[in-house]
């Protein structure tokens, strides 16, 4: 049974997703041993406690940079022994010290098709405002590994939606969490618990 640490930042919806998920056992061989915030009083923090799963509060603003935030992250990973690492909608970007320690075996959900609307300043109604500016007919998001660049790790699970002709950033986001998000994230979970990905030349493929 794989320890699975996950990231947050904010209300939590992918984390209660994942929580759903392997309270019906979806997520096989895995389970939710912590929630890491990067900010107080964020109800996060709230979900992770109504389910009786342990949590702790590092706050971004209380580091001076990237690299001694990221040192700590890395220190409280260890610390709780995870196995795997799942950024959800956690607003930091991690520096290598973390990626380099915890290679392939964290992944983060994005609500773009990468490489379509992502990397830094992407994030958020940022992503779906940016696809409707452009007019795209579908959307969606992509669950992929997380590297030392933004939204740069190799492709895991992508899903799609239909965008709509009176779409508003909004009402993209929603549609795509719940089409694609909260369906997805607990499927590659699932995978990389169950070691069914394979890694070869640096792209990620899923085995049967």
């Amino acid at each position: 049974m794989k320890n699975i640490v996950v990231l947050v930042s904010g209300g939590g919806t992918n984390l209660q997703a994942l929580i759903d998920a392997q309270k019906s056992g979806i997520i096989k061989n895995g389970r939710i041993t912590c929630v890491i915030s990067s900010k107080e009083g964020v109800y996060a923090l709230e979900r992770a406690k109504n389910n009786g799963i342990a949590s702790r509060v590092i706050p971004r603003k209380e580091y001076s940079d990237s690299v001694s935030y990221s040192k700590a992250i890395l220190e409280a990973l260890n610390e709780e022994n995870a196995d795997l690492v799942v950024l959800a909608g956690f607003m930091t970007i991690l520096d290598e010290c973390v990626t380099k320690a915890y290679e392939y075996k964290i992944i983060n959900v994005h609500p773009a098709l990468i490489p379509s609307f992502c990397g830094e300043g992407f994030y958020g109604l940022r992503v779906h405002e940016a696809a409707l500016e452009y007019g795209v007919k579908v959307s969606g998001a992509t669950i992929h590994f997380v590297n030392e660049k933004a939204d740069a790790g190799a492709i895991i699970l992508q899903g799609t939606v239909d965008v709509k002709r009176d779409d508003t950033p909004e009402t993209l986001q929603r549609r795509i969490m719940e089409n694609v998000e909260w369906r997805l994230l607990p499927k590659a979970v699932s995978l990389l618990c169950e070691d069914r990905i394979d890694i070869i030349d640096g792209r990620a493929y899923v085995r049967d």
